[in-house]
């Protein structure tokens, strides 16, 4: 099996709740998926004026093994965190995609 792929996506109700939400990505939660595993990561901000306002932080992962590692001993922990900044109350809502490179 080769690299893995994982996607976070946040729709976010307002543009000054995505400026938030991508400082709080830039100081520190992306190095920390990188200390939990990960190889690399990147926001991607969503440049779709017919689609709601959407960031995608795409992380790679050198193998499952290692994303199974960072989703059972780090995540917790970090989405912790995320919801108690940008919980359901604030109207940000999340999904996630996991695929292996091609």
């Amino acid at each position: 099996m080769g690299m893995i792929a994982y996607t976070v996506t946040a729709e976010l109700p307002s543009t000054e709740t995505r400026r938030a939400y991508l400082d709080w990505l830039g100081q520190g939660h992306v190095d920390d998926v990188i200390r939990g595993g990960a190889l690399a990561g990147s926001i991607v901000r969503i440049d779709d004026p017919s689609e709601p306002i959407r960031v995608e932080t795409r992380y790679l992962f050198a193998g499952r093994d290692d994303l199974d590692v960072y989703l059972r001993d780090h995540a917790p922990a970090l989405r912790a965190d995320g919801l108690a900044r940008f919980g359901p109350e604030t109207g940000v809502r999340f999904s996630r995609t996991v695929g292996e490179l091609i």
